[in-house]
This record gives structure tokens, sequence and C-alpha cells, in this order.
């Protein structure tokens, strides 16, 4: 994306995009209504992320542009006559069960919404048995919602878009936001893969013919270096079979022979692996949203919160701050300076209001 297009979109006022119902209100909430700068409902105050509007579409597209020019771009594909925007290839798996009874045989149907890449089914279906069963991704069940929400709030599409940025007022803003996304794809994104313990070596073999192919076949991510294996990635044994077993780098507790572990390339395939219940971000304690993960200073991030070391976050509007001047609060929250005001009736914050 060049400057003049970024330029051109920033001013755009956000579309209501759908009156998506309010997970936290239900029937309270009569659907969306955006407020005009902050991530949240007009008419019941929840966040954005709590009105999932869209769906599959939308989501895939979302995810593909951030993946796109990674080293997670093989998880993508060229959407035709696109002009190079690229989709995300999500996973689903349906899993057929056939039910046993007296009468002619049936067949119970389980669609999983996501499922972890390059998995074999049992692979997977082992691993999503190590997931809480309310987080389980199943098509129609909170588990899948739940999904749809970390999405939002993991990965804001305007912590990767300066087209979705209401905030940016220059040349200047829109400059370093595209410089820190393209920096954050080439050095820190990731998305996780599951194998069992001691197989990360055929996971580095596979990455390693991945570059090769994209080298030579002059693709979209020949520019993006890749981290290289090592065990000192994560530390010494973390992850590593240390003559006891694998050890988890998350609780660093043993991670058996025979049970799903997730490996993050950032950190080295031969330096970590972790439980997948582990596989969280170490500032929100959740689990990383389709094991898409954010590897800095030894740790793994969410999207959003990896960001927000890097650049302050408008406690207003939740955008990532690019101006030189901003608002401080004493408590160390940040503020674009228009945007440190009550969101209903637009007073400071520093004069009590009824709000």
């Amino acid at each position: 994306m060049d400057l003049s297009s970024a330029m051109e979109k920033v001013s755009v006022e956000p579309s209501a995009g759908g009156a998506a119902a309010c997970r936290i209100c239900e029937e309270r909430c009569s659907g969306f209504q955006p407020h005009s700068w902050r991530k949240a409902c007009v008419s019941c105050g929840c966040s954005a992320a709590d009105h999932p509007a869209g769906g599959d579409v939308e989501d895939d597209q979302r995810m593909g542009r951030l993946l796109a020019d990674s080293p997670c771009g093989h998880l993508t594909a060229k959407v035709k006559g696109g002009g190079g925007l690229r989709v995300y290839k999500r996973n689903r798996m349906i899993v057929t069960n056939p039910v046993v009874s007296r009468k002619d045989p049936t067949f119970n149907t389980t669609t999983y919404e996501w499922a972890p890449a390059g998995a074999a089914q049992t692979l997977a279906m082992q691993y999503m048995e190590l997931v809480p069963q309310a987080q389980r991704p199943v098509s129609g069940t909170g588990g899948a919602l739940e999904r749809r929400r970390q999405l939002f709030g993991q990965l804001p599409a305007y912590d990767q878009d300066p087209m979705k940025c209401q905030s940016l007022a220059s040349e200047e803003e829109i400059s370093s936001m595209l410089l820190f996304v393209k920096s954050y794809k080439q050095e820190v994104l990731g998305v996780g893969e599951v194998a069992f313990p001691g197989e990360g070596r055929a996971l580095s073999e596979a990455a390693s013919q991945r570059t090769a192919k994209d080298a030579k076949d002059g693709g979209d991510r020949r520019d993006a270096p890749r981290q290289q294996d090592s065990s000192s990635a994560a530390g010494s044994t973390n992850g590593t079979d240390d003559g006891t077993g694998h050890r988890c780098t998350g609780c660093h507790g043993e991670v058996a022979k025979e049970t799903p572990a997730v490996y993050a390339e950032r950190a080295g395939y031969h330096g970590a692996l972790w439980h997948p219940a582990c596989f969280v971000c170490s500032e929100c304690g959740q689990a990383l949203v389709d094991l898409v993960y954010f590897w800095s200073a030894h740790k793994l991030f969410c999207g959003r919160h990896f960001c927000q070391t890097v650049w302050p976050r408008c406690s207003g509007c939740d955008e990532l701050i690019f101006c030189q001047s901003f608002h401080t609060a004493k408590d160390g929250r940040t503020w674009h300076h228009q945007h440190y005001c009550c969101w209903r009736c637009g007073r400071s914050l520093d004069t009590p209001c009824q709000h």
C-alpha cells in the first residue's frame, strides 16, 4: 500500500458493518451502532469486538492481509482479480462419527471452524481434545463465537491497516505505521505448528524448503527473513530433550512424546515447544487465536499486546498512537489529545460529567 492511497482512505467514515447483536447484552442491544471514533457501540456501550459483524469471508480477508508478506504467507492464497490481495486459507475440519444403534446406521457430524494447518485429522483431533471444551471452535457453539471475538480483540484490523485508522493525521504518521507493520511481519509475526515432541527437525526442514521455493519463484515472501533455529532463542533447556523428556517453554513441565505440542518457528524449532494450553499471550494470558503469535524478547504475545510494547495505544479510540504529542495520565494510560474526553458528551476527562 502506498502513502497516497492510504491518505485517501484514512478519512473515510466507518460503516456499521451490519447490525450485529452484542454478545454481552444480547437482546438488550438493538444491534451495533458505531461511535464516530470510539471502537464501541453507541446503543449499549460495549466494545466493537463484542459485536462481531461480517462473517467468514471478511475474517479470512483480514487474516490474509495480516499474514501476507510474512513467512506465514504460505497460509494465504491470491484472490483472483484482487490486485495482489491474499486470503487466509483457513483449515476447517469436519469429523463424522457413526452412531451405533439397532436401526440403519446414522452419523454425527462435527464441524470445526478452525483446525491447525498441516496437521493430519487424527493429530488435529488430539490437539482439540487438549483445548478446553468451551474454547473449541465447533460451528454453532460458544467456542466458535469466542474465536471470532478473539480475532477482533487480539488482531485488530487497525493495528495492521492504515485504511482502518481514523486517527492518522499526516503522511509521516502513515509512513511510521507502514514501516512498523512491515517490520513486525518480517521479524516477529508467526503461526504455531502442531506436531509431536521430537518432530522439530522435520518442521525446520519443511520451513527451509518453503524459503528456498519462495526465493526460486520470486514470491512475495522472498525478502522476509526467517528466525534461525537455535536452542538459545528460548533458553538452554526449554522445549528441548534434556534427558528426562521434552519440557514446555511455558510451564516447564514435561511434554509427553505421544501428545501434540505447539512449535513456533520464530522461537526456534529445536529450542522451544508448548503444551497446547500453554501457548498463550504472556501479557493477557489468553490462548492465541488460530495459533497466531508475535515473538519478542523471548516471549509470546498476541498482536494487540505486542503492538503496545512498541507504540502507545489510545485509551479512547483504541488505535496505536503514531503522533509525537499525546496525553499521558498519571496511571500511565495514553490518549490522542482529541480523544481525552467523555465519548458521550465530549467534555474533558478532567471535568466531571453525568456520564
